[in-house]
């Protein structure tokens, strides 16, 4: 039992940087589609509002 305890331990214990290497992209990307939708939030009304000027400019001429 002690053996088995030591080792769940010493695997613990090791660097594995490929998993830490992973949760921080997906914690970047994470953060990226936050700011892409709060983007997305502020601006798409304005958005909106140029390309229905622009549709009733070129209908009108």
């Amino acid at each position: 039992m002690i053996q088995f305890i030591s080792t769940l331990l010493a695997h613990f214990r090791r660097e594995n940087e490929e998993g830490q290497t992973l949760v921080e992209y997906g914690l970047l990307l994470a953060l990226i589609a936050i700011i892409v939708i709060v983007a997305l939030l502020f601006l798409g009304p304005i958005v909106s509002d140029i390309f229905s000027n622009v549709a009733e400019n070129l209908n009108g001429a």
